[in-house]
């Protein structure tokens, strides 16, 4: 497997960029997102994954786009089981006889 660069972890991108720069606290924004603090906390402490819900919500409560969310959300998802090793002895399966 080469080796690629980590990808950025969305919940930095909603820390740094939307909610440091706006000047908005986690618990306003879970407010305001009507979810709990802590599940969003989760989000921007980079320990829990972007559901599609939540994508959506981001996207009502700040205009940035659900799929933009979620496309960082796959690259950062697969980066992590590329590079945890897990994912090992697999073949490529071509097509053969039917047996």
């Amino acid at each position: 497997m080469e080796s690629e660069m980590k990808p950025v972890h969305p919940g930095a991108v909603l820390r740094e960029d939307i909610l440091k720069e706006m000047k908005i606290s986690v618990t306003r924004a879970a407010k305001e997102l009507s979810v709990s603090r802590k599940q969003l906390s989760e989000v921007v402490n980079e320990t829990a994954a972007i559901s599609a819900e939540m994508a959506v919500r981001l996207e009502s409560g700040f205009g940035v786009s659900a799929e933009f969310w979620l496309d960082m959300e796959k690259k950062y998802d697969i980066w992590r089981i590329k590079s945890s090793g897990r994912v090992q002895n697999v073949h490529r399966i071509t097509a053969g006889p039917i047996i």
